[in-house]
């Protein structure tokens, strides 16, 4: 093993730990919080009838007259590429 990354290791061990009163919530600062992070059941692009086969999405723009919107990306989901 290289001295450095044992050094490294080493000097992790030396830190302090954070103290485990903080960072705590009551319940009801939970619930609060809890309530304020739910998804509201009022998103708008959840009432779109997506497609997710190609085909699909290309028989209903035919019968309905519509444009057919493709969203499409390249590596990984969260951007990380």
């Amino acid at each position: 093993m290289n001295i450095s990354m044992l050094c490294l290791i080493a000097s992790f061990s030396w830190m302090p730990l954070p103290r485990s009163d903080e960072g705590t919530l009551s319940d009801a600062e939970f619930q609060q919080l809890h309530r304020q992070l739910q998804a509201s059941s009022e998103v708008p692009w959840r009432t779109i009838p997506w497609k997710i086969s190609l085909l699909d999405a290309q028989r209903a723009s035919v019968s309905q007259k519509k444009p057919i919107f493709i969203w499409a990306m390249d590596g990984h989901p969260l951007g990380c590429t």
